[in-house]
């Protein structure tokens, strides 16, 4: 296939994952998404899992299941039932089958104590298939330089294995909780002292930080500390946050030499603007901060 056929093919491709990630609640058929592809529907869901190693329908199922996961994990107030039905399921018994089936679980026993390596499995067939086609390219341009403000802030920091995380953030959100420093409070960041591609699990550093000038004594692990002022490159993200690798790698690698700038003795963070599961993944907002002298 020669190069600009291959890069109109991914870009066909591309528009069908940003099409089932805008309409995931929605009823999405073969017929419905061969037409954002401009393909044949007779060869579409061959086309499909030939090129990502996924059938479409599997696909979609994992997509909703991973963000039932997240609701089920991180949102304990919303009942089963409506995850279920929001996840395309007609009921809570169709849900809890098919959740049960990628997760090992019930949908009531992950809430209550999950269980991270069978969810990991589905998120890296996830990000296998859409690393194919949904790789994004960073400019220049959308990096600002801008003067961060010193931030108080409340610190839980999670150490070790890169995939148990989900644990520090449950207990993270219910100290958030119990205190009132909620999201809509309070502005929330993630301080990034390790690289997990380059890190042994057991020595992984992450700081999950709120911005609060308060912090009373208590028993979760949570420290008062300070993201400090100064100058910062910021690069805003749009979509899924499971992975800043490529966009710090881009500031370190090909922003950074190229700039003139030196950068300061704090680590890289980032701040989550907005967050999935409460909106879609694809407007998720992450703004990436690399401080600079």
């Amino acid at each position: 296939m020669k190069p600009e056929s291959l890069v109109r093919y991914h870009t066909r491709m591309q528009r069908v994952l940003a099409y089932i990630d805008e309409h995931l609640e929605q009823d999405l058929t073969v017929e419905m998404l061969s037409g954002v592809a401009a393909f044949s529907k007779h060869h579409f869901h061959r086309q499909f899992s030939s090129f990502f190693g996924i059938g479409v329908y599997r696909y979609i199922q994992l997509l909703r299941l991973k963000r039932a996961s997240y609701r089920l994990a991180f949102r304990d107030r919303e009942p089963v039932i409506q995850i279920a039905l929001d996840s395309g399921y007609e009921g809570p018994e169709a849900f809890a089958r098919a959740f049960k089936q990628r997760t090992k679980q019930t949908p009531s026993a992950f809430r209550e104590e999950p269980h991270w390596a069978p969810w990991h499995d589905i998120h890296e067939q996830l990000n296998r298939a859409r690393s194919l086609t949904m790789q994004t390219r960073f400019h220049a341009d959308q990096v600002q330089i801008v003067n961060f403000p010193a931030t108080p802030v409340a610190i839980l920091e999670h150490r070790g294995d890169p995939r148990t995380i989900g644990d520090s953030i449950r207990r993270f959100i219910a100290w958030r909780k119990a205190n009132g420093v909620t999201p809509r409070t309070s502005k929330t960041f993630n301080v990034l002292h390790s690289d997990p591609d380059d890190t042994p699990p057991d020595e992984f550093r992450l700081g999950l930080c709120a911005a609060t000038e308060k912090v009373d004594a208590n028993d979760d692990g949570i420290v008062a500390g300070m993201i400090p002022a100064g100058r910062c490159a910021v690069l805003r993200l749009k979509g899924s946050s499971d992975d800043l690798s490529p966009a710090v790698s881009y500031l370190y690698g090909e922003w950074l030499p190229k700039s003139g700038e030196e950068l300061r003795d704090f680590p890289v963070f980032a701040e989550r603007v907005t967050f999935f599961p409460d909106l879609p993944e694809h407007e998720a907002i992450t703004d990436l901060f690399l401080p600079l002298r």
